[in-house]
């Protein structure tokens, strides 16, 4: 069963499980069950329209549209960025403070796209976990705010700046990945879609939907000694 986090006659949200597909890909055709088709069976068959995308990996906030007319108005405000996304992402190392990526990124046609991304650092943790001939291991706790749009631009934005998120893959530290996959059995990825604001479509009336973080980025925060209380 699927979490509802918002419904009306115009909309509806989830709080999307991480490993679940949005709808079909040609990138992963080994999937059986999909969000669109789930949430469709979940509501009685009414037919739901996809507003925005989300990784297979990623978790969180999921907005869908339940008329046509919804999801044009929709698309044009995330095509304008008027729609304000906020994730929370768990960081190999200490990244700055606050940074604004600008970091032109290359789509599967071989176009090169403007990309910005802003995050900022919430909390810092350094656990005994060797790593490359050191006693201890850093990570931190971000929340990012991408301003585009593109695929996989938040692991490809903290890749860049040699901050990966824990547990991406490809797009992210192989032996940090494998360290905690043999330390903690860990296999998720640390990317979790917590807040979505935008004005209503019909009323214009401002909407902030909020999605808890699953029990896995739960679990690996308690392991860091993160404080999330703010996000469960």
């Amino acid at each position: 069963m699927l979490e509802i986090l918002y419904q009306d006659e115009y909309l509806i949200a989830i709080n999307k499980p991480s490993g679940l597909l949005v709808h079909k890909s040609f990138y992963a055709r080994d999937a059986k069950v999909y969000a669109v088709q789930e949430l469709r069976n979940q509501i009685g068959g009414q037919h739901v329209y996809p507003i925005h995308r989300l990784d297979r990996k990623t978790s969180g906030v999921l907005l869908f549209a339940l008329d046509k007319e919804s999801l044009k108005i929709m698309n044009d405000r995330f095509a304008t960025r008027e729609v304000e996304k906020k994730y929370l992402a768990i960081l190999r190392g200490w990244a700055p403070e606050e940074l604004t990526i600008e970091y032109d990124l290359t789509n599967d046609d071989g176009i090169k796209q403007n990309a910005i991304t802003y995050f900022h650092r919430l909390q810092t943790a350094e656990i005994e976990l060797e790593y490359n001939h050191h006693p201890t291991s850093r990570y931190c706790l971000v929340e990012a705010i991408p301003e585009t749009g593109r695929m996989h631009q938040l692991r490809k934005h903290f890749r860049h700046i040699f901050h990966p998120i824990l547990g991406s893959r490809p797009h992210g530290c192989n032996k940090q990945n494998k360290l905690w996959l043999e330390n903690f059995r860990l296999k998720a990825m640390m990317l979790h879609a917590h807040r979505l604001s935008f004005n209503h479509p019909i009323t214009n009336e401002p909407l902030e939907i909020n999605a808890k973080v699953n029990s896995e980025f739960a679990r690996v925060s308690d392991i860091l000694g993160l404080d999330i209380k703010d996000f469960q």
